[in-house]
């Protein structure tokens, strides 16, 4: 019955709005979400100069609502992401966060180190050296952390169809011989220097992995004992 009081008024509204939508949508427009109709206050609304319903190219079922005119814009930003089920929506959604948060890592840290396994190999080198002149435990657990490391090339081989064994010892060989910036390249399915090829990864993001990782391991070997529970 309200929403047609409103219709003849011409006031539009828009219901089934999810939860997460509604802090996006009151940063968007500048408003404050209210749980109850008396709450609502001239100072808690927000401004735009056109809001209607549009159709979208490929049949009258896919409609939007248009948010145009806003008074302070460059807050958030809208993508509107198509594809032809929700397998193709799912994958795109989830490269467009990725990409987000390769950009959130270069904000927080900006640092570019070479990609392709190129990191993780050269510090599995320096390691595996340093390891060799420690004695005793010290000396065991540094090796086993320089041969963990190389479990990142070695994956990233088998991920593109590639000859793990062959190029992880090929890389190996080129660190040795200096070449920090060499890695593995997917596309020639051979070992480049990435900085030549351009491939780079924020550093943070090889820090964080680094960082989760040890605190895991760590983790588990606190574990005492495990009860079984049926």
């Amino acid at each position: 019955m309200s929403l047609h009081f409103l219709a003849k008024l011409g006031i539009m509204v828009i219901t089934d709005i999810e939860r997460n939508e509604v802090d996006f949508i009151a940063r968007t427009i500048g408003l404050t979400p209210v749980a109850h109709v008396d709450q609502m206050t001239p100072d808690k609304l927000g401004s735009a100069r056109s809001v209607q319903e549009v159709s979208m190219p490929g049949g009258n079922s896919n409609r939007v609502v248009k948010v145009t005119g806003i008074e302070n814009p460059g807050r958030t930003m809208t993508m509107l992401i198509r594809g032809s089920n929700k397998l193709v929506l799912d994958e795109a959604e989830r490269s467009v966060h990725d990409a987000l948060c390769v950009l959130r890592s270069l904000v927080k840290e900006r640092y570019m180190i070479a990609g392709g396994g190129a990191p993780e190999t050269e510090l599995a080198l320096r390691l595996m050296e340093w390891s060799n002149k420690q004695t005793g435990m010290l000396g065991y657990c540094a090796k086993a952390f320089a041969e963990a490391l190389e479990i990142i090339p070695f994956t990233l081989s088998e991920n593109a169809g590639l000859n793990a064994m062959r190029m992880v010892t090929e890389l190996r060989s080129r660190h040795q011989r200096g070449e920090a910036g060499a890695g593995i390249n997917v596309r020639t399915a051979s070992i480049s220097d990435m900085y030549a090829e351009h491939v780079m990864q924020p550093l943070l993001v090889s820090t964080s992995a680094l960082g989760l990782a040890v605190e895991c391991v760590v983790m588990i070997l606190k574990i005492d004992d495990a009860i079984a529970v049926r």
